[in-house]
């Protein structure tokens, strides 16, 4: 798991690289814990384009990124998601709370 970011015109972009599973949760929850702390940002979008493989643990990472952002009212958005991914956030309805953007 590797985590890119930057920020653009009040948008934090971050990509999510690898796999983001029960191995790299924790990686993942304390690298985007810091990387959404710092900066002046309006908005997320998580590209996932560069993520191979996510489980349900993956999910509750970004569930739980997403409600730290609501407290702050920051949205989240998804773009790029894998067909893999694309597959988990229909299912699980995970659109209805990050939804995805073109």
């Amino acid at each position: 798991m590797h985590i890119k970011n930057r920020l653009y015109n009040g948008t934090l972009y971050v990509i999510l690289c690898g796999e983001l599973d029960e191995n790299s949760a924790s990686y993942a929850r304390v690298t985007l814990d810091d990387v959404f702390s710092g900066g002046n940002f309006k908005q997320i979008i998580i590209d996932l384009s560069e993520l191979e493989f996510m489980d349900s643990t993956g999910i509750g990472v970004l569930i739980g990124r997403y409600k730290k952002m609501k407290i702050k009212k920051i949205p989240i958005f998804i773009c790029n998601p894998s067909r893999q991914a694309e597959k988990i956030f229909k299912m699980t309805g995970l659109y209805d709370i990050m939804p995805k953007i073109v």
